[in-house]
């Protein structure tokens, strides 16, 4: 049987993945920290395919010990989708929240890929999808690590894609846009203002899914959002850092 493993799975667009992972057969390892969202997977999902480890991936810790327990179940598929974002000036947000979010981000998304790309690259074969975001492509003043932290999923992403052109092995990466999930929450105490653009993780999901099947390196749901990541090729980089920090007053506070 297939195997595959998903960070942050129990909620928002990582549920949504482990549902098609599901759907197409694979049995479903699933990383969250959150039990509330836990103890609700067996009402969220229609089968019985899947099994829960309970670790908070921004502790360094973490990836060795979700790999420990999973070293010998053969992972075919990796989505390393947990995630949080912070909102706020820089030299005002809280160090602790924010140290916590590099280490998931940027040092354990890393050690996680390596560890069992390793194994991958044994075998000659497996996939590995990161999710980064619209933010990797231009700075997000009063998001200012965030974004940075998905700049850096993206280029690490597309420079290991490259390094593995020669095996049958798949890392992709997807950037999507808002999304209606329960991010907002964890940035701002009031709804998006902004929603014209807003995706359901089901479609970006299911986008990214079918991107890693098609061995797509980077993956944009949506027209607009294609648009956009192109802002600072039209505009001055100053120019379009000042959109971003307009969208940002205008959706977060």
């Amino acid at each position: 049987m297939k195997t595959s493993l998903v960070t942050g799975g129990a909620s928002g667009i990582g549920l949504e993945f482990v549902k098609l992972l599901l759907k197409d057969k694979y049995k479903v390892f699933i990383v969250d920290n959150n039990d509330k969202n836990l103890k609700k997977l067996k009402y969220n999902l229609n089968s019985n395919n899947y099994k829960f480890l309970k670790e908070d991936l921004s502790d360094d810790k973490s990836p060795k010990k979700i790999y420990n327990k999973l070293k010998n179940e053969n992972i075919d598929v990796l989505i390393n989708n947990a995630g949080f974002g912070t909102h706020g000036k820089f030299y005002e947000t809280d160090w602790n929240i924010e140290k916590k979010m590099l280490n998931l981000h940027v040092l354990n998304t890393t050690y996680l890929t390596k560890l069992f790309l390793k194994d991958m690259i044994k075998k000659n074969n497996g996939k590995i999808l990161n999710i980064s975001s619209l933010a990797a492509f231009q700075p997000g003043p009063l998001m200012a690590l965030y974004y940075a932290t998905k700049a850096y999923i993206l280029h690490f992403t597309e420079a290991i894609s490259n390094e593995v052109k020669d095996k049958n092995i798949t890392i992709s990466v997807l950037c999507p846009g808002q999304t209606n999930t329960n991010f907002q929450k964890n940035v701002s105490t009031k709804n998006n203002k902004i929603q014209f653009n807003t995706a359901s993780p089901e479609k970006v999901a299911e986008y990214g899914y079918n991107a890693l099947k098609k061995n797509v390196t980077v993956s944009i749901p949506g027209i607009f959002n294609k648009f956009l990541v192109n802002l600072n090729r039209i505009l001055p980089r100053s120019w379009s850092t000042y959109i971003v920090r307009y969208m940002q007053e205008k959706n977060r506070k």
